[in-house]
């Protein structure tokens, strides 16, 4: 007798080694898996812009990265809600700052490191969030800093825009190795049925690029695992046993088997750290 679905993970003929440069950008579940490749020995960069969650906003910090411009206070945007605090609308809100001036210097500090890990990055990792973006005018803004909803239009990206966004990465920069994979997070602002169709697009759209390798961590949580214990107390994001499953999934298929004993003995090493320095801060 059978009770669940396994998602079946070929091995990789090009897999994940720590000598690698490794940029991964998207989700949280970005955050979620970039944390583990770190703490597993790799050299990687994460989110460099902080969380992104659509193609569009993939497509513009790329092309920020790509780009010789820096930050200037033309970007600059005074969040919404009292907060009393700069930010803008290519960054997550943990880099808004009190002032213009200390934003932008926090901002173009990050932007030349990020450039620099960016050029000589040899493996990306994309993780796609949702369809849906928000727009100021005709620009996609990454976060709507707690703005007045009334000032942006919201839309749901179609296949092809998403895919163009994607392949538009990929197609700029064939010196690098690129892995897509659509985030199991939920995203239910606008009900289930919306997020399935969001969902639903960003998996054909990457299925149509050319290029890249697709990891299943959507389909990992939802057909295999496929039950609420698997997530956390908002039951929206992944549990952490959840993650962590999906991680060994990413570890069998995509990395090195002559290096998983030095990632184990990394990990370790890791949670040690992190132990000592809980202890430390008591």
């Amino acid at each position: 007798m059978k009770f669940w679905t396994k998602v079946n993970l070929d091995s990789s003929p090009h897999p994940f080694r720590l000598a690698d440069r490794i940029v991964l950008m998207g989700s949280c579940f970005a955050d979620s898996i970039g944390a583990r490749m770190v703490a597993a020995g790799f050299d990687a960069m994460v989110n460099p812009f902080g969380t992104l969650y659509n193609p569009s906003s993939l497509l513009s910090a790329v092309r920020r990265l790509d780009s010789n411009e820096y930050f200037g206070p033309s970007d600059c945007v005074e969040m919404g809600a009292g907060a009393g605090m700069i930010c803008s609308f290519e960054h997550h809100t943990s880099f808004a700052r009190p002032t213009a001036e200390s934003f932008l210097d926090n901002a173009n500090k990050a932007l030349e490191q990020a450039r620099d890990f960016w050029k000589t990055a040899n493996r990306v990792i994309l993780t796609l969030g949702t369809s849906m973006i928000w727009c100021a005018g005709d620009r996609t803004v990454s976060n709507c800093l707690k703005r007045p909803a009334s000032e942006f239009t919201r839309r749901m990206l179609e296949v092809e825009e998403s895919r163009s966004c994607i392949q538009s990465i990929i197609d700029a920069h064939p010196e690098k190795s690129f892995l897509v994979t659509v985030s199991p997070i939920r995203h239910l602002g606008d009900g289930a049925h919306a997020n399935t169709i969001s969902k639903s697009r960003l998996i054909l759209a990457a299925d149509a690029c050319q290029g890249a390798d697709y990891f299943p961590a959507y389909e990992i949580l939802n057909d295999e695992l496929r039950d609420y214990r698997f997530y956390a107390d908002d039951l929206v994001h992944p549990s952490t046993a959840a993650t962590d499953y999906i991680w060994e999934c990413f570890t069998l298929a995509l990395t090195a088997p002559d290096e998983r004993a030095r990632m184990a003995e990394n990990e370790k090493a890791a949670r040690r750290k992190a132990h000592r320095s809980i202890l430390n801060d008591k």
